[in-house]
């Protein structure tokens, strides 16, 4: 095994975890709130609204593994109370707050970001539908804020590539969902009767899933340099670390 094979996982896991926890944080709703929105609605627009104002269609399939019927009500809902593209910059910014509140007492971010940076800057959208979006998002100059952003730009990166790889083995991305996150089936807008029959094969297809996700990803990581790879690490347990105390 690679120095690769053990970076990817262990970095994007933690990436995973931690990239998505101001999406409903106390202040998170309450920007939300003073904008119009519930934070469901606002987790919608602000995710999505990094590809602008189009048809629901276009979130459904963005989204993935949320129930389709779920998606177009929110979108379309939210949508008509705030522009899709200030949604999502509100949403960004929402973000960049959080890592402020947060990591602002870390030291050395400055190397986390610079390590970050050249992942984000090494991976390639193509066909990453809320990657490309938000990775065109302009980043807060400051240390906190900044590493706050970018872990969640690069969750989106995993997240968006992992879609594709759960396609690209043939499976469904409802039952892919059901599979890794059963108790969380109908917060994603699924009624008793959408709960699929998994089957050994299906459980394969996650696997493999995961695996091609990982290969996916790997190039962009494998620009990390000397020590950048352990500002990468050291950065993302220090800030896992603050967001448990």
């Amino acid at each position: 095994m690679t120095d690769l094979d053990r970076l990817v996982p262990g970095a994007t896991a933690k990436i995973g975890a931690m990239g998505s926890a101001f999406y409903f944080a106390e202040s998170t709703a309450a920007r939300g709130e003073e904008l119009g929105l519930d934070p469901f609605r606002f987790y919608i627009l602000g995710r999505g609204g990094v590809l602008g104002d189009v048809e629901a269609s276009v979130i459904v399939s963005a989204f993935g593994y949320f129930a389709p019927a779920a998606i177009r009500d929110q979108w379309e809902t939210g949508r008509a109370i705030l522009d899709p593209r200030t949604a999502g910059r509100e949403y960004f910014e929402c973000c960049a707050a959080f890592g402020r509140a947060k990591f602002s007492g870390l030291g050395n971010l400055d190397a986390f970001c610079e390590a970050a940076g050249a992942v984000n800057d090494a991976a390639d959208p193509a066909g990453l539908a809320l990657y490309s979006g938000i990775s065109a998002e302009p980043l807060a100059d400051d240390p906190p804020a900044r590493a706050m952003q970018l872990v969640t730009v690069l969750r989106e990166f995993r997240g968006s590539a992992h879609l594709a790889a759960v396609i690209a083995q043939l499976l469904e991305p409802r039952i892919a969902h059901y599979i890794r996150r059963p108790n969380f089936f109908g917060l994603f807008g699924y009624g008793p009767e959408q709960v699929p029959e998994v089957t050994e094969e299906h459980r394969a297809k996650l696997a493999a899933a995961d695996e091609l996700t990982d290969r996916m990803v790997g190039p962009a990581y494998s620009v990390l340099k000397g020590s950048q790879a352990d500002a990468l690490v050291n950065g993302l347990e220090a800030m896992e670390k603050a967001l448990a105390s």
